[in-house]
């Protein structure tokens, strides 16, 4: 192991890489700025085939299962009439989940917590990474794998920033047991969908607390998106005592009266199967909609990852498994012997266009969101997107 990586973030996407780079031969080193493990953050997530296959290189032991099997889809009209259905059977887990399964393989020991980035420096035989406090590790590669608000991409690219969509996701959570027994039969056993005008509901059961899979303990996780212009943002981003939060509100912050009307709506335009879902949601949270691209991936011994790089919109539910490809693709270009500067060269060429296309159908499938924004030709456009048949056909869908 005389090579050594450096991983900025202590996500998934950092615990990917770490735990591939490993895996390949190198001595990695993790630095998390959060000084208390991640455990219990983040919601509901959908599986893909290559995630399922990126969690087996890492050496995540998945044996215990991953999450909740469904056997296909559903939309629901606004009286609660059934719209459509596919077949479509997928595996929906938790970022809880496979946080607790990657950490569980990567060493505590190689794990650094509470350090924050504050600088990058390079040159021809290395790079450093200079946190606060003074404190520097030096490695052959640095990896930034920290998140939307990517320190290490600031540091690199301090003009690239991501751009709000126009429109917002109100996300949540509901116990099982806590949903009425027709909601309960109707929904909970698939993923499902509701299309107000200019807006979509979607849903899908997870497990509950403690990765707990069995009937009646799981929970129902939602994603509502609404447009929202500027001001409208703002305005829901300001907590009660009128301080506005700029990269995201707490959930605990939001202003009680936002929440109260967001569940008037709910019952004014959801179906009633997600009117129930969202009336039995203890704690939502607000979730601004946003694209972020680079234009390019590596600098020097530096390679961004995950959303450090790409940030897509959800509606393709790509964001975990596009930075579990991410780390596949470095791991596998790294694991030769040499200098890393052609790995990492070609790392870029491979996944560069795949973050990009990405980003691309992100933006298509979202579109009718922001439809108050564009021409007509755009809208007819974006409602090729629209109907229940595609909704269901192309919604976090891998063909």
């Amino acid at each position: 192991m005389s090579r050594r990586a450096l991983v900025i973030g202590g996500s998934l996407g950092g615990l990917f890489a770490g735990n591939l780079l490993l895996r390949a031969g190198w001595d990695v080193q993790v630095y998390e700025r959060s000084p208390v493990p991640l455990s219990g953050r983040g919601a509901g997530i959908v599986t893909h085939p290559p995630l399922v296959d990126a969690l087996m290189r890492a050496g995540a032991d998945s044996s215990a299962g991953l999450g909740v099997a469904v056997p296909g889809r559903v939309t629901f009209a606004r009286d609660g009439a059934v719209l459509g259905q596919r077949v479509a059977p997928q595996v929906l887990t938790s970022w809880s989940r496979l946080y607790s399964l990657l950490d569980a393989a990567f060493p505590t020991s190689r794990v650094h917590r509470g350090w924050t980035l504050e600088s990058v420096r390079q040159d021809g035989a290395g790079v450093t990474a200079c946190f606060a406090g003074g404190a520097e590790a030096r490695g052959d590669v640095l990896v930034g794998a920290d998140g939307i608000r990517s320190a290490v991409r600031a540091a690199l690219m301090p003009a690239v920033r991501a751009e709000y969509a126009g429109y917002v996701a109100w996300r949540g959570l509901a116990d099982e047991a806590a949903l009425p027994a027709a909601t309960h039969v109707a929904l909970f056993e698939r993923f499902a969908f509701c299309l107000p005008d200019g807006e979509q509901m979607l849903g899908y059961p997870i497990a509950g607390d403690g990765d707990d899979t069995r009937r009646g303990h799981r929970r129902y996780n939602f994603v509502w998106y609404r447009p929202a212009d500027v001001a409208a943002l703002q305005d829901m981003q300001t907590d009660t005592d009128g301080r506005t939060h700029t990269d995201g509100i707490p959930p605990a912050l939001i202003r009680p009266a936002l929440v109260a009307s967001m569940r008037a709506d709910a019952d004014r335009v959801l179906s009633p199967q997600f009117a129930d879902v969202v009336r039995a949601c203890a704690s939502p949270f607000l979730q601004p909609i946003h694209d972020l691209a680079v234009p390019g991936m590596v600098q020097g011994r530096v390679a961004l990852l995950g959303d450090a790089a790409f940030v897509a919109r959800p509606h393709v539910g790509m964001g975990v498994t596009k930075a579990a490809q991410d780390a596949v693709a470095l791991a596998g270009l790294l694991a030769g012997a040499g200098a890393p500067g052609a790995a990492l060269a070609a790392y870029e060429a491979d996944r560069l266009p795949a973050g990009t296309a990405v980003i691309a159908r992100a933006r298509a499938l979202g579109a009718y969101m922001q439809a108050q924004r564009h021409s007509a030709k755009e809208r007819e456009a974006a409602a090729r997107h629209r109907t229940p048949e595609a909704v269901m056909q192309e919604t976090a869908w891998m063909a």
